[in-house]
């Protein structure tokens, strides 16, 4: 398993979180982000404190190797000087120095397949990273857009309630009892006598407009007659 999969898990586990308490959204999306953030910089972090230790290594794997070879001209020389015992003693000790030069091999090449693990999950987790920043703006918008939608849709089944339509009716019967109570104001009044003067004129001028029509009518079918 990846560095980066163990630091996703944590990741995805507070996301999960998130989603079973139903969190917005939008703060999701930021927290996504700033987890994935925080995650590079440890990933960053833990990659460059393995490459200093290797760096570290490697000068000891100097210093080591530097020691076997010495220890080994030290057994060539105590032979030139025929001191079997010293060359013996020599030996014994470039051994020695050889294993911890293999010891430290071995470690530095471990340290190098850990920091080539890193930079593979950092350049992932990067890729992610980006791809995330770029959809941030677009689903904030979705989600906007989604939430308009959804207080209409509330709005539309609030007014389409029998509660709201038993409101209406209820405007609508005050609205009819207001005009019945206007009309009535002047209901069974007697006109004044202006009024009833007023009635007679309007009857002469109806009067006087039909018998133009009447005498307009007979003229012209005189005029056909003939």
């Amino acid at each position: 398993m990846g560095i980066f999969t163990r630091f996703s898990d944590i990741v995805s586990s507070n996301i999960n979180s998130m989603l079973d308490k139903a969190e917005d959204p939008e703060k999701m999306i930021k927290m996504m982000i700033r987890e994935m953030e925080d995650t590079l910089v440890e990933l960053k972090s833990s990659c460059a404190g393995v490459i200093a230790e290797r760096k570290k290594l490697n000068r000891k794997l100097e210093e080591m190797q530097s020691r076997e070879r010495l220890w080994g001209e030290r057994a060539e020389l105590a032979v030139d000087k025929g001191r079997d015992d010293l060359a013996r003693e020599a030996l014994i000790e470039k051994r020695r120095f050889a294993e911890l030069v293999e010891a430290l091999r071995a470690e530095i090449s471990d340290h190098g397949g850990l920091i080539d693990q890193y930079r593979e999950d950092i350049g992932e987790l990067e890729e992610r990273l980006n791809s995330a920043k770029e959809k941030k703006r677009m689903l904030i918008q979705r989600h906007k857009r989604a939430n308009g939608k959804k207080r209409a849709q509330e709005d539309i089944r609030r007014m389409d309630s029998v509660e709201t339509m038993a409101r209406f009716e209820g405007l609508e019967r005050r609205i009819d009892q207001m005009e019945a109570e206007a009309d009535m104001v002047n209901f069974g009044k007697k006109p004044t006598l202006d009024e009833q003067f007023d009635d007679l004129k309007s009857d002469d001028d109806i009067e006087n407009e039909l018998a133009k029509m009447k005498a307009a009518k007979y003229t012209a079918e005189k005029k056909s007659d003939e």
